[in-house]
């Protein structure tokens, strides 16, 4: 079992108003990179609020991660203009690149794959994002270069 630093409510802005679960679970996750079983249990004994309560609102709010995810998230645009350029095969190639399924993170916790809506470069359709970093007007051949980029640089910050 992963110990937690105890989160100081009386320093989270709401403490002790009925809408505190938000930036409780907001500082929890900044410390930990997401929420665990574990950690929301201990949030449910420290606010006795709950833990039914407490995971109910962890799920409803998509800012909250309930799993670890990887040091680069791998976002891969499925708007319609990515969808109508390719997505699907640019979804394909990074799955097959790196092991994993959308929704999923690599084993040595370096890459976690998402699928959005939307990531506003339509006119380089298809796109993905690493981190900060945008790619676009892709084809699925272009995906392994990418990643190798990524898996080469490590902590080093990655050269376009």
């Amino acid at each position: 079992m992963t110990e937690h630093r105890k989160l100081d409510f009386r320093t989270l802005h709401y403490a002790g108003e009925e809408g505190r679960l938000i930036p409780v679970l907001q500082k929890a996750q900044e410390e930990d990179g997401y929420i665990s079983r574990e950690r929301l249990q201990s949030i449910s004994r420290e606010t006795g609020v709950p833990v039914a309560q407490v995971y109910g609102v962890a799920t409803f709010y998509s800012q909250f991660r309930l799993r670890p995810v990887g040091k680069n998230i791998v976002r891969v645009c499925h708007g319609t203009a990515c969808h109508v350029q390719g997505a699907k095969g640019i979804t394909e190639a990074v799955e097959d690149q790196l092991g994993v399924h959308t929704g999923e993170t690599t084993a040595d916790r370096q890459f976690t794959v998402e699928m959005v809506s939307c990531l506003g470069c339509c006119s380089l359709a298809p796109v993905i994002m690493i981190g900060n970093d945008t790619y676009g007007n892709l084809k699925p051949a272009d995906i392994k270069k990418i990643v190798k980029r990524y898996k080469d640089a490590g902590a080093e910050a990655v050269k376009k």
